[in-house]
C-alpha cells in the first residue's frame, strides 16, 4: 500500500510507518520465542545506506540517521563524510529483522525530515529578514546553520520515540501486557535480556569489522531555534508507533537547547 502509486505522500508515510512499527513488534516477540525453545538469536548482518550530501547537509543527515538506527539496536560507520555535497554511505551492523525495519522506515523519515526542514528554515530566514537588513550572504549563513541543527535534533528526537516504543513492548511482552504478576514482569525480563544480548551481539560484529575507525569532527555551527524546531518536529513525525507524541515518555529537550 505504501508503494501504491495513486495514495499521497502522507498515506504512504503513515503506510510505511505501521509496516515498520509491526515488524518491530514481531521481531522482538520472535526474539524472545527463539530464546524460550532454545533456537540460535537472530542473525547479525550488514546494511550499506546511501545519505545524500546536497546542501552541504550530508554529515546532519548521517548524524541523524546514525541516531535513529542507534534506537534500533544498530552499530554505524560511514564512508566518505568529508566532501559537504556529495553523498556518503553510512554502514549499519544490526540484527537482520532491526535492518529489515530500517530499510523501509529509513526513507520515510528522511522524506518528512527534508520537508520540515526546507519549510523552517525558509520560514526562519523571512521571520529574522524582517529584523534588519542583512546581507544576502548572511542569511544563506543562518539557512544553512538552522537546517543542519534541525535536522540533528530530528534525528535525536525520532530515537527517543523508538526506544520509548520499544520498551513498551518489553513491558506489554507477557499475553495482556504488563500488569505487575511475577509472569508478566518475567516476560518483561525476558524480553530485554533478549534485546540486551543483541546489542552485545552487534557490538561485537561491528568491532571485527571495524577495528580502527577514525571520529570524525562534530560540525561548530549550531542554531539553537533550528535545533529546538527540528525537535519538536521530530516528536510529531509520523512513526507508526501506536501512542500519541504527548503520551508514553518524557522528553529530554532541556531549556537553552
Amino acid at each position: 500500500m505504501a508503494e501504491d502509486p495513486s495514495v499521497t505522500d502522507a498515506e504512504s508515510q503513515a503506510f510505511t510507518a505501521k509496516a515498520a512499527e509491526l515488524m518491530t513488534r514481531h521481531a522482538i516477540a520472535e526474539a524472545e520465542a527463539r530464546a524460550e525453545r532454545g533456537e540460535e538469536p537472530d542473525a547479525i548482518s550488514r546494511m550499506d545506506y546511501t545519505v545524500a550530501g546536497v546542501g552541504g547537509h550530508g554529515k546532519a543527515r548521517v548524524r541523524a540517521l546514525a541516531d535513529i538506527a542507534a534506537a534500533y539496536g544498530c552499530q554505524s560507520a560511514v564512508r566518505g563524510n568529508n566532501s559537504e555535497n556529495t553523498d556518503r554511505v553510512i554502514i549499519l551492523v544490526g540484527t537482520v529483522s532491526a535492518l529489515d525495519a530500517l530499510r523501509m522506515l529509513m526513507p520515510s523519515i528522511s522524506m518528512q525530515m527534508e520537508s520540515s526542514a526546507k519549510f523552517m528554515s525558509s520560514s526562519h530566514v523571512a521571520d529574522i529578514r524582517e529584523l534588519r537588513n542583512y546581507t544576502r550572504s548572511e542569511l544563506e549563513t543562518e539557512r544553512k546553520r538552522y537546517y543542519r541543527s534541525f535536522v540533528r535534533a530530528y534525528g535525536r528526537a525520532v530515537a527517543e520515540r523508538i526506544r520509548e516504543f520499544r520498551a513498551r513492548l518489553q513491558e506489554m511482552a507477557a499475553p495482556g501486557g504488563s500488569d505487575g504478576s511475577s509472569e508478566s514482569v518475567d516476560a518483561a525480563r525476558g524480553a530485554e535480556l533478549v534485546l540486551l544480548n543483541d546489542v552485545n551481539r552487534v557490538r561485537e560484529e561491528f568491532q571485527k569489522q571495524f577495528p580502527q575507525l577514525r571520529k570524525h569532527r562534530p560540525e561548530r555551527t549550531h542554531s539553537a531555534a533550528g535545533y529546538r524546531a527540528g525537535y519538536r518536529r521530530g516528536r510529531q513525525a509520523e512513526l507508526g508507533l501506536d501512542t500519541p507524541v504527548s503520551r508514553g515518555g518524557t522528553s529530554t529537550l532541556a531549556e537553552g537547547e
